[in-house]
């Protein structure tokens, strides 16, 4: 089964555009469509059907006890001399022009990801995968031109409930555990895909298939017409003082979809054949009084080829993950503190040599919201408590501390980074790497992230966050032979919206 046949359809949803026929609120940041629709729009009322504008943005990172993608050796938490300091600037311009009529719309948008001094290699695999090659380039997060989003849309919900969106897009269900734009990322994550929607008072529905786009520095971007991904996902309104949410995702990609690209930005996936069926539950902003909370679950069956394995028989596959979490807003009180607790759970596999696959699929996530502003792991393998404190001693300023603790689900698998890549092999020589260890100690550490915000004008936003993470015992285990240390991480960023 792959993802032409999967749902068989060309599908999509009207999703904002921006191009709303009134002009936008001034209270809040969010509310504006930019500094030149503004502009435009009051001068011209004629032009509330029309969107130009876009976005530039500036960030300044730096990383302490990180590994450097393609530097030998340079690998998270090392200390034995090996380089693993990295600080760099990454820019991004997105540049768009759509228009709005009453039954269709559509819009283009470009951008330009920018990156200095970023000792990371453009793309590096080890082994690499046939008919793709390691590239040094400026970085992964560099691509100087090229097309982000160009999309059509056909429907009018006020008049019919169903809608219709085709081409280059970005996709965002939930709060993008599984799905998500990663917009954090300099270049971000969009699909070439079709959907549609079905609107009604109590719910609504969108059906989508296509493939992810394949970011490639100094090449048009194409997408992986080798790794389809679908999905139905349907959002119940009605529920009292809830919002619910199902969903069924299906990735299908065969054995040409690891090297779809030459040299891509981002490593791309083994074969496999994987189905997600799950539920998300969130209470509605203030029906619980000062009270909120969520639980999402989902479990996933199919197959799944080990990437640095190919050609090997494709394994079982049967993984799930759970999160929970809940907080209390100081509504009467000073800087309206609110309290919350969080735990994340995706599965690992307890056994690699039983010719079964237990380790969650991440999909196609915005990881940095939730397991840590480091970025260093993702829902595979994991156990992850997080405390969280969020101030607004200012309209203009947000202050978010964060503590997380993390655990291996289980020490027969892979300690996996951000992108959803194990560390290391299937064994590791004793201390001198990672890999499965199932004799360690399952403890990964602590981290603990401030980040604090700024709106300076409802155009112009500023952002500044630190991160610490204290290596636990499975890193110091890991890392014995050669010495390890805990990691660090600062930026520094500009946002204005033109």
């Amino acid at each position: 089964m792959n993802g032409r046949t999967c749902l068989g359809l060309l599908l999509c949803s009207i999703l904002s555009l921006q191009l709303n026929a009134q002009s936008p609120a001034p209270a809040k940041p969010a509310a504006s469509a930019g500094l030149l629709n503004d502009a435009l729009r009051k001068q011209q009322p004629a032009l509330t059907n029309w969107d130009f504008g876009g976005s530039v943005r500036a960030r300044y990172e730096v990383k302490d006890g990180a590994g450097i993608a393609g530097t030998p050796g340079s690998i998270d938490f090392r200390d034995d001399g090996v380089d693993v300091s990295n600080d760099y600037w990454t820019e991004r311009l997105r540049y768009r022009v759509g228009y709005r009529d009453t039954w269709w719309s559509a819009l283009v948008e470009g951008r330009s990801s920018f990156a200095q001094s970023d000792e990371r290699w453009a793309y590096f695999a080890s082994p690499t995968p046939t008919g793709t090659e390691n590239r040094k380039g400026k970085g992964p997060e560099s691509d100087t031109v090229d097309l982000h989003q160009a999309y059509f849309t056909l429907g009018n919900p006020a008049e019919f409930p169903l809608t219709a969106k085709i081409g280059r897009q970005e996709l965002s269900y939930g709060d993008e555990r599984l799905v998500g734009a990663f917009a954090w990322n300099n270049i971000g994550r969009v699909f070439d895909t079709a959907k549609v929607r079905w609107q009604h008072d109590w719910f609504g529905v969108d059906l989508f298939t296509g493939c992810v786009v394949i970011p490639e520095d100094d090449r048009f971007n194409v997408d992986n017409d080798h790794d389809w991904f679908s999905g139905v996902y349907a959002n119940f309104t009605q529920v009292p003082k809830h919002l619910l949410e199902v969903y069924f995702f299906s990735r299908n990609a065969d054995s040409e979809a690891i090297s779809a690209g030459r040299s891509p930005q981002a490593p791309q996936p083994s074969a496999r054949d994987i189905y997600t069926f799950g539920f998300r539950l969130k209470s509605k902003p203030a029906e619980l009084g000062n009270w909120d909370y969520l639980v999402e679950s989902a479990y996933q069956l199919g197959n799944f080829e080990d990437r640095r394995l190919p050609g090997t028989p494709r394994l079982d596959h049967s993984a799930w993950m759970a999160v929970a979490g809940g907080g209390y807003t100081f509504k009467d009180t000073w800087s309206k503190p609110r309290l919350g607790v969080e735990y994340s759970y995706g599965s690992g596999d307890d056994d690699p040599a039983d010719g079964d696959h237990g380790t969650f699929e991440n999909l196609f996530p915005t990881n940095h919201k939730f397991y840590g502003y480091m970025d260093f792991l993702s829902l595979q393998n994991l156990h992850d408590v997080r405390a969280l404190c969020t101030l607004k001693p200012h309209p203009k300023l947000t202050l978010n501390l964060e503590g997380h603790a993390f655990w291996l689900a289980d020490t027969s698998d892979n300690f996996y980074n951000a992108g959803g890549a194990p560390r290391g092999g299937t064994a590791s020589t004793a201390g001198n790497n990672y890999g499965v260890n199932p004799g360690y100690d399952s403890f990964l550490g602590f981290e603990v992230d401030v980040i604090a915000s700024y709106a300076i004008t409802r155009y112009a936003q500023l952002e500044a966050g630190y991160g610490h993470f204290f290596r636990g015992d499975y890193i110091k285990d890991s890392l014995s032979a050669i010495g390890s240390q805990d990691a660090n991480w600062f930026y520094i960023q500009a946002v204005f919206t033109f």
